[in-house]
């Protein structure tokens, strides 16, 4: 198609960058009460898949290959296992690290400030080490997040707990709006459309292969292994059905700010560039990102309505729920204290879940 040269490692970082899956316009539509194990698939898959692609981004640069072997074929996987096994063992090294220091040593107990504090501190401290050693950071900190969640976060007091839920909530909706900002920005990128300009065709065409590439391929390993997951179960409700496969194959076929982000990385080094065959891969990427992200996620909701559609006896229950919930009447404070012995004796009710959490806030956190 003359788009320019590419090499061997450029084929191979071409996949590192659109192995990055972005679910969160499916996250959005499905119920987590509902199908808590399709949930857990997609989000699982979501997160993991943007860290994977990362190291896998990674690995493919640090070697030369322009000339294979299987030496260096055996080199690069090893290299992929290196930095995911260690990566991974520094996050929840850290997480348990950040757990013991809340539960043992004194400076980090009984105060809400200083809890949130350690936490926060100590995922970014998972983040820093990781860049540190050459590591993937996001891997890293999500494993960190990972332990935090089961061990550090019980070790917290009531109100340290909700805090650091809504903070972390507000922190995470503040970088989803840049990331989404920043996509936009870089599609506007004058220099690299004004490069393949004099060939829109060509752009078009380079787009539509690459998203029907991801297509494919998406189908090719969700079906094979939903089938081989199956043939593992034996009880009804832990297999994923043929609509539910559907919906993880949907899920998937989103790109977002990780490719972006690695098509950047790859073919403009220096933040510019002239070459036909890189400009016309950034702009290919861009124009993958927006349409994937637009089209696919504005038909999300219905066709995830159209597969899995809500009982009626769940959509009474959510609906009937009371707008004004009595937990907002408490007392944000009781005579200056939160223990648990103070708030037991009023019976507050307990949210069973972040969506419950979020539409309806417990007593510690203003309205």
């Amino acid at each position: 198609m003359n788009i320019g040269s590419l090499e061997i490692g450029d084929y191979l970082a071409i996949g590192a960058i659109f192995s990055a899956t972005d679910s969160v316009c499916t996250l959005q539509v499905l119920n987590q009460d509902e199908t808590p194990l399709l949930y857990s698939l997609v989000f699982g898959e979501g997160v993991v898949n943007d860290a994977t692609s990362v190291v896998l981004f990674n690995a493919v640069q640090n070697f030369d290959l322009s000339h294979m072997s299987s030496s260096i074929a055996l080199q690069l996987v090893g290299n992929f296992l290196y930095l995911f096994i260690t990566s991974t063992v520094l996050g929840v090294a850290v997480g348990l690290l950040s757990a013991y220091i809340i539960k043992k040593l004194y400076f980090g107990r009984h105060s809400t400030d200083r809890e949130v504090a350690i936490m926060i501190l100590m995922a970014y401290f998972s983040y820093l080490l990781a860049d540190l050693f050459y590591l993937s950071a996001i891997l890293t900190v999500f494993f960190c997040g990972i332990v935090m969640s089961h061990y550090t976060w019980h070790n917290v007091t009531e109100s340290s707990r909700i805090t650091a839920k809504h903070a972390f909530a507000t922190l995470s909706f503040v970088a989803e709006i840049f990331i989404f900002l920043y996509v936009g920005m870089d599609a506007l990128d004058i220099e690299k459309w004004s490069v393949v300009s004099d060939s829109p065709g060509t752009s078009v065409w380079v787009s539509s292969i690459l998203l029907g590439l991801v297509l494919v391929g998406r189908g090719a390993f969700v079906f094979p292994l939903s089938f081989l997951s199956n043939l593992t179960k034996k009880s009804p409700h832990e297999k994923i059905y043929l609509k539910q496969q559907v919906t993880i194959w949907w899920a998937g076929l989103m790109r977002g700010s990780v490719s972006m982000a690695l098509a950047y990385n790859q073919f403009t080094k220096y933040g510019h560039t002239k070459l036909r065959g890189n400009s016309m891969m950034v702009t290919s990427t861009i124009t993958v990102v927006l349409f994937s992200t637009v089209v696919f996620g504005l038909m999300t909701k219905p066709l995830v309505r159209l597969l899995l559609p809500t009982p009626k006896h769940l959509s009474i229950m959510v609906s009937s729920e009371p707008v004004t919930p009595k937990s907002f009447t408490v007392p944000l404070l009781t005579h200056g204290q939160d223990s648990e012995a103070d708030l037991s004796s009023h019976s507050v009710p307990r949210p069973t879940s972040l969506r419950m959490l979020l539409s309806k806030p417990t007593h510690t956190v203003h309205h």
